[in-house]
């Protein structure tokens, strides 16, 4: 395929929701898949929704998964600039030429006038559309003479321009096109409205800006989500309009709710405990702060690996990937026509698959951060051996104080409900009996110490679990915790006699 040149053109209106962040990683896997161009294009025109910080938390987030774009603000600006906010005259030029080829027309109709055929179609049972049923009997410039249509203008009446979507009533058809991901769809003609393309204020809307970019940026494929879909008739005919060539058309399916009904939506992640976003995000204006994958302690890998398979099916039981294993194995055509159900803990399952596939020393490196940030201080070696022991009970970092807090303080509390089940009456004299049988090891390690506790219980002709319990409820506070050994060993012989001391003073 050659000359594959993809965008992902979000709305700086707030947060990238993970919906729009699994479409940029299609573009961006169907680019790279193809040797093409991620381009990031910022759709700006609606000026009344702008939220000054969204496009860097935008830029911010594609960083974080690993997607960055390779054309856009400030970025190898080829077809620059990439707001379209600094792109207006473009659009204005492009809407005057379909005015000029009789394409588009002004529009001059006030909200009151409309409003007022609305209704009058509504008493009727019918519904208004400005289209060619009735755009001869509204006020426009193909009912206006053009000396008129000049001195509205001139005047600084407020107008529109809207495309001449089609002409006559002999032209009530379908209007076909291929999308890749759902084959052939058809519209019909006849209720397709003449959408507005440009704004008295000198902003283009989505429709005129997104064609023009799309030309003018030489995009090959757009790949976006369905809520598009009903718009492509329209795109089609403006590209036939200005006689340039049509890109190929993807309509990704939506992410659904866990219940599986209905698109995923913030309050849908208040509401069960999860985030919505990849990264935190403060409203500047209520100041509520929205959580984030990545301050919720997921990896990036596992983030990207979950929305991948959100819709899309490689074909094979193969559930873990690389972004690069992405990058060639990924296709537009085993896309999923229908909606994908989002699962919260499928999605904690790929993290702690991914915190398997993760060195110890890597993971060390971030429990480090948060153990200096508790005031503790320990060799990194240590630090290291205990992720080893601990990671596999694990889904996130985060979890890994609650795991192994008593690998770096002695326990100051005991279980309630473990104590009462295994320190009984003659548990405090066995304990003092063991002590000696641990200060006798010399080489304190979790082999030797297995071994001769072990043999020291058989030696007494007691069941084990009146040992081993107690010797872990001593060492940990509660019956937790990786091989009850390799705890002593970790601790060494000093530590773990003296945690038995206590617990024989506190439980006794």
């Amino acid at each position: 395929m050659n000359n594959v040149r993809v965008r992902f053109a979000p709305s700086p209106t707030g947060p990238l929701h993970i919906g729009g962040v699994r479409t940029a990683l299609f573009n961006y896997l169907f680019a790279k898949k193809h040797n093409g161009t991620f381009i990031l294009r910022i759709e700006d025109t609606d000026q009344t929704r702008y939220v000054k910080n969204a496009e860097q938390y935008i830029i911010d987030a594609l960083n974080w998964c690993n997607i960055p774009f390779d054309e856009g603000p400030n970025k190898n600006e080829k077809f620059g600039p990439y707001r379209q906010s600094e792109r207006k005259e473009i659009y204005k030029k492009y809407a005057e030429e379909l005015i000029t080829k009789g394409k588009a027309y002004y529009a001059f109709d006030t909200a009151e006038e409309l409003d007022f055929h609305r209704k009058n179609h509504e008493e009727k049972g019918k519904t208004f559309i400005y289209n060619w049923h009735n755009r001869e009997k509204l006020t426009n410039s193909l009912t206006l003479s053009k000396e008129e249509v000049e001195k509205r203008i001139s005047n600084g009446e407020k107008y529109v321009v809207r495309f001449k979507m089609y002409n006559q009533k002999k032209d009530v058809e379908t209007i076909n096109a291929i999308d890749i991901i759902r084959g052939n769809v058809s519209f019909k003609k006849e209720i397709l409205d003449d959408k507005i393309l440009f704004k008295s204020d000198g902003m283009p809307t989505y429709h005129l800006a997104n064609i023009v970019d799309d030309h003018l940026m030489e995009i090959s494929h757009v790949i976006r989500g369905e809520e598009w879909l009903p718009s492509l008739p329209l795109h089609i005919a403006l590209y036939e309009a200005f006689e340039w060539e049509i890109p190929k058309f993807a309509h990704l399916p939506l992410i659904l709710k866990p219940v599986g009904k209905g698109k995923l939506s913030k309050r849908d992640g208040d509401k069960l405990g999860f985030p919505v976003f990849p990264l935190e995000y403060k409203n500047e204006a209520t100041k509520e702060i929205s959580r984030g994958y990545k301050e919720d302690g997921y990896f990036t890998e596992a983030f990207i690996n979950m929305l991948a398979l959100l819709g899309w099916n490689p074909g094979t039981e193969q559930e873990l990937f690389t972004l690069e294993e992405l990058s060639q194995t990924f296709s537009l055509e085993r896309v999923s026509k229908s909606g994908a159900k989002f699962s919260p803990d499928k999605t904690k399952w790929f993290n702690q698959q991914y915190m398997m596939l993760k060195s110890n020393e890597e993971l060390a490196k971030s429990y480090k951060v948060i153990l200096s940030e508790k005031g503790i201080s320990k060799d990194f070696n240590y630090i290291t051996k205990v992720v080893s022991l601990i990671k596999e009970r694990a889904t996130f970092v985060t979890d890994f104080w609650e795991l192994s807090d008593y690998f770096f303080q002695t326990p100051v509390n005991y279980d309630v409900k473990a104590s009462k089940k295994n320190w009984k009456e003659d548990t405090s004299s066995l304990m003092n009996e063991l002590i000696p049988v641990l200060e006798k090891i010399e080489d304190f390690n979790s082999q030797n110490i297995e071994t001769i506790v072990k043999d020291w219980i058989t030696s007494k002709e007691i069941g084990f679990g009146k040992i081993m319990q107690p010797f872990r409820l001593s060492l940990v506070g509660a019956m937790k915790g990786p091989h009850l050994f390799d705890i002593a060993e970790m601790l060494g012989k000093q530590a773990t006699i003296n945690r038995i001391n206590k617990a024989i003073e506190t439980l006794t």
